[in-house]
């Protein structure tokens, strides 16, 4: 079964979900459809009224999440752009490395605070994963990866997604790093019937 990721990488639930979703979506032979986000396709908008104190909650609440489940959590720079590191990911993924990039990355970045949106950052984790340093950085400016991320978000909201992560399995939606395992109850399910 197919199973589409909405994915960005500025979220922390990403992060979080990084870490367990490959094994969820991969069992019984399930194919993940990746779908990444850029900018603030899928997160709070900018202009919330109350986005600082939803930042401030959100990462309080993310600390204790991580403690309990043995992650280091260490968030990125605020202004942090997910943008490059989602139009890496459609590279790796075409070079067979997705996972490993979106682990490399989602830790690196929630890991140990690395601001993931910086060119020169970035290119060197994709390097020390083993992606050619020109290709990738040719895939960062590519104009047919940001309709990609743009047709995307299109899709997302038309499949009726309204955060990150999400996983669309058939007509079932589960958003958030805490569905996992529901979706993995209902790829289960399929898989027996």
């Amino acid at each position: 079964m197919d199973v589409q990721v909405y994915f960005n990488f500025r979220s922390p639930y990403c992060y979080l979900a990084s870490r367990t979703m490959f094994d969820v979506i991969e069992q019984a032979g399930n194919r993940l459809v990746w779908r990444p986000l850029g900018g603030w396709y899928g997160r709070t908008p900018q202009d919330h009224p109350r986005l600082q104190d939803k930042v401030r909650i959100a990462r309080q609440d993310l600390g204790r999440i991580a403690r309990k489940k043995g992650f280091i959590f260490c968030p990125p720079p605020k202004d942090c752009d997910p943008t490059l590191p989602a139009l890496g990911s459609l590279y790796a993924g075409k070079v067979g490395k997705l996972r490993l990039y979106v682990e490399t990355v989602m830790l690196k970045e929630w890991g140990e605070g690395l601001d993931v949106g910086r060119e020169d950052i970035l290119v060197e984790l994709a390097c020390g994963i083993g992606l050619d340093g020109e290709e990738f950085k040719a895939a960062l400016h590519s104009e047919e990866g940001q309709d990609q991320l743009s047709c995307n978000w299109q899709e997302a909201v038309t499949k009726g997604v309204i955060g990150v992560p999400t996983f669309v399995a058939n007509d079932q939606i589960f958003w958030g790093h805490d569905r996992l395992g529901w979706l993995r109850d209902y790829l289960d399910e399929q898989a027996g019937a």
